[in-house]
């Protein structure tokens, strides 16, 4: 087993449990591993840190990849001319899970999409499951799945490399923007492999894809899989469409259609939760979810942690965590979630950048931004190429990047944090960063806290003074 974060503990156990001989493999020293992989040592797990030798490569009959570690490296490749099974642990669970799945996947919304069908398959009275890359490994829900149950599923690109045998019986792909470009070598290579949770639906699946997406609408014609479409921008001949900016409906040709819910009884803000919301109305009336259960339960869902989470509101302001927001379309869409209610927002950037351009933010920034707070390794890339769109100030952290983005907020604004860029600079993962930016703000209701950092901006060449949006100017 190479990686010893989560997945990799997990599928450890599980096999160990089952009589595998486990060696577990990290590059980090034992002493750095977390508590639960040590622990695993007196399950009979042995432990291996830095590379793994040769020796061990060529003995092995089965080498299962934790997510974060790449299926070209070197070590996979040499076990795999050795004669080793290569898989990772989405297909060991696929394994030995029993009932059915549903698999949703994307470069964002996954999140959302995957807790929304989970708690819509369970309302409607149906056992059901969560995990995946939302949490919970896939192999440590294999003793709770029942014949009768339900899987729900939430994948990475990663995950969805080294699968073999892995068969939903809904598949989902929500959207496809560049994303993981430190990785990849292109965006096909990325979209290749996105297109895998595919490979082994038959004409009885289902497929959910957003025609709204270009690249994954054109897969509509390609697959086994009976196809739902689903759409923000237009009403469908048959699928889940959102009609006059108001009504999402559902539409089966020549079976009539159905308001399933209005717009305004949804708590998720952001036409890309409409869109997150119409896939998992999709999934969970393919699981044989009814209409009006499924309604209450939109009705009732409120953001996911660390996306879109109101957190407070200090004097006026209110703070948003959407620490989730990794790459730079999550930021986007973040940013226009507000952008429709049109308030004004200071936005926290920066951290790990992931080899894509900031560009797309630039318009939105323009119109909406009243600053933005600098994070990170890629906070002197990101004012290269943002500063021309709103002042800019550095942060020493998140502590000083909430209390400077406070400072530069006035009552009736946003401070949000989307980051763009993933944690791993400062931060274990996103969800430590999101509790960082949320503690950083509870101390903000001390006495005295506002205006502790200096309010210092880069850039004046657009001072906003009014607080309604301006009308887009022309981009430099």
């Amino acid at each position: 087993m190479i990686g010893a974060g989560r997945s990799g503990v997990a599928a450890s156990r599980f096999l160990a449990a089952r009589g595998a001989v486990v060696a577990l493999n990290d590059r980090q020293p034992l002493d750095e591993w977390s508590d639960e992989a040590r622990v695993l040592k007196a399950e009979g797990v042995g432990f291996i840190s830095g590379d793994a030798p040769s020796w061990l490569l060529d003995q092995i009959e089965l080498l299962v990849l934790s997510p974060g570690v790449p299926s070209r490296s070197i070590p996979v490749r040499y076990a795999e001319r050795a004669g080793a099974e290569v898989i990772g642990e989405v297909e060991l669970a696929a394994r030995f899970l029993r009932g059915r799945v549903v698999a949703i996947t994307g470069t964002n919304g996954k999140t959302t999409t995957t807790a929304l069908t989970g708690a819509l398959l369970r309302d409607a009275g149906l056992a059901v499951q969560i995990g995946g890359n939302i949490g919970t490994p896939l192999v440590s829900l294999v003793d709770s799945s029942t014949d009768e149950g339900w899987t729900v599923a939430e994948l990475s690109s990663y995950q969805l490399e080294t699968i073999a045998t892995f068969h939903p019986t809904v598949a989902a792909v929500l959207n496809l923007m560049p994303d993981h470009m430190d990785r990849y070598e292109s965006i096909t290579d990325y979209a290749t492999a996105k297109h895998r949770i595919f490979r082994n639906q038959t004409p009885e699946d289902v497929a959910i894809l957003n025609a709204d997406d270009d690249l994954v609408g054109s897969w509509a014609e390609g697959l086994r899989a009976h196809v739902v479409l689903f759409s923000t921008a237009r009403e469908l001949e048959e699928g889940l469409f959102l009609r006059d900016g108001s009504e999402l409906v559902s539409r089966v040709r020549g079976g009539g259609e159905r308001v399933l819910l209005r717009r305004d009884e949804m708590k998720l803000l952001g036409m890309h939760n409409v869109q997150n919301v119409l896939a998992a109305l999709a999934a969970g009336l393919a699981c044989g979810a009814s209409p009006e259960s499924m309604r209450e339960t939109v009705r009732s869902f409120a953001p996911v942690e660390h996306r879109l989470e109101r957190v407070a509101e200090v004097e006026g302001v209110t703070f948003y965590n959407d620490s989730k927001a990794t790459n730079v379309d999550a930021a986007v869409k973040a940013l226009g979630a507000f952008a429709d209610i049109k308030r004004r927002v200071v936005m926290i950037l920066g951290g790990r950048g992931k080899n894509a351009p900031y560009e797309p933010l630039a318009s939105l920034i323009q119109a909406y931004a009243r600053a933005l707070i600098l994070i990170g390794e890629d906070a002197d890339r990101i004012e290269q190429e943002l500063k021309f769109y709103a002042p800019v100030e550095r942060a020493s952290d998140m502590r000083d990047a909430v209390r400077r983005a406070h400072a530069a907020a006035k009552p009736g604004d946003i401070v949000l944090l989307a980051p763009a860029c993933a944690s791993f600079d400062m931060f274990d993962d996103f969800e430590h960063r999101g509790r960082a930016f949320k503690e950083a703000v509870s101390e903000l209701r001390r006495p005295g806290a506002r205006g502790q950092g200096p309010a210092v901006l880069h850039n004046t060449t657009r001072c906003i003074t009014d607080p309604s949006p301006p009308t887009p100017g022309p981009q430099s």
